[in-house]
């Protein structure tokens, strides 16, 4: 009970208020609504590792996974969409990010017949998945080496290799794979969770975020057929994939920060006399924020810009929103005091959560150090 009371609904923050109408507006009302009635009671169960299928196919069933389908395929309200769910839980928020980066992924692939095969059925939520970039954004800018390797045989590749985390994971889901091939080449797949040679490995338990079915992943001699190709080669498909990939983060970023605000809020009445005295008010947050989002906004309209002015504004909009979150989450603690300490309320929780933003592929230190590669 104690719980429950200190998850609240959601109500439409200001800065967001008006920004979508139309079908993506009563789209994203159905997903706070949603956020509301089906995540808000099992937030805790998620936190503790419960793995919420069910909602994520209630969010697929609404339309939160096909919204940038639309002409011209913008994110803006994807991205509001995964603030909503973000505002009450960021685990529920970085999966919703995994699915809808699958559909991006197979939106953009040129290969008609693993649309026609794909697409519908993730944009719906009926097929669930994750994103399996985490490694090759890593190898692309020189901090790992690629896990996977394949070599061409008839009708596709075989592949093998190990991914020690992918994410939004099961028996019957899909995620996106990069592998290095033979003859020096790189291409980008889907991979079936299903498929015998594929086997899903629990992690150690995290600081948070255990209730997103995250899983090491072993492949051994996996077959990959034609239709199971996003792209060969992959390079020229990654970056005209990788703005989006980088932009739908920011709606986990967004909604962890307005919660944020609206805790320090929440405790203003009865420790504003001495939150005064903090040297950072809700207020500064929110005009942080309000800032964030503009940029985000205006960069989710035209993701396909190929420009690398466009492309270094993405990264650093990238970087600021994980270093806000981790502020405003330990700004937030600051305002609540000893009742956010306690394992009950949602402020500590929040606090865990907001590491993850900035340490998920790019991390704080990759995108510093893609920034100064590009100075």
């Amino acid at each position: 009970m104690q719980l429950a009371q200190n998850v609240v609904a959601l109500a439409p923050q200001p800065s967001a208020a008006g920004r979508f109408s139309g079908p993506a507006g009563a789209t994203i009302a159905e997903i706070r609504r949603l956020a509301a009635s089906d995540l808000t009671p099992i937030v805790a169960d998620i936190d503790k590792g419960a793995y919420p299928a069910a909602v994520l196919r209630a969010f697929g069933v609404a339309g939160g996974y096909g919204l940038h389908l639309t002409a011209g395929h913008t994110l803006g309200p994807t991205i509001e969409s995964m603030a909503a769910i973000s505002e009450t839980c960021l685990s529920t928020g970085f999966m919703d990010w995994c699915q809808n980066t699958l559909v991006w992924y197979i939106l953009n692939s040129d290969n008609e017949a693993l649309k026609a095969k794909f697409l519908a059925p993730a944009a719906e939520g009926k097929v669930l998945g994750g994103t399996g970039l985490s490694n090759p954004m890593k190898t692309i800018f020189g901090i790992e080496q690629m896990r996977l390797k394949g070599t061409k045989v008839e009708g596709g590749y075989r592949i093998k290799g190990a991914l020690p985390w992918v994410s939004n994971l099961g028996p019957d889901h899909l995620f996106g794979a990069v592998f290095d091939t033979d003859d020096g080449g790189r291409v980008m797949c889907l991979i079936d969770c299903a498929d015998p040679a594929v086997t899903l490995k629990p992690c150690e338990p995290f600081l948070a975020l255990d209730g997103t079915g995250t899983f090491g992943v072993q492949v051994r001699d996996l077959f990959i057929p034609q239709d199971m190709i996003l792209a060969d080669p992959a390079m020229p498909y990654i970056r005209k994939i990788r703005a989006g990939f980088i932009l739908l983060q920011a709606g986990m970023a967004i909604g962890l920060v307005r919660d944020c605000v609206r805790m320090m809020e929440e405790v203003r009445p009865a420790l504003g006399h001495v939150n005064r005295f903090l040297d950072v008010q809700p207020e500064d947050i929110a005009e942080k924020l309000a800032a964030i989002e503009a940029e985000v906004f205006e960069l989710a309209a035209t993701p396909y810009d190929p420009s690398d002015a466009f492309w270094k504004r993405v990264v650093a909009m990238r970087l600021e929103g994980g270093e806000a979150t981790v502020a405003a989450a330990h700004h937030a603690m600051l305002h609540c005091g000893a009742r956010g300490y306690v394992a009950a309320h949602r402020c500590q929780r929040r606090l865990r959560e907001a590491y993850f933003v900035a340490i998920v592929t790019p991390a704080t230190k990759q995108l510093r150090k893609m920034l100064a590669e590009m100075a």
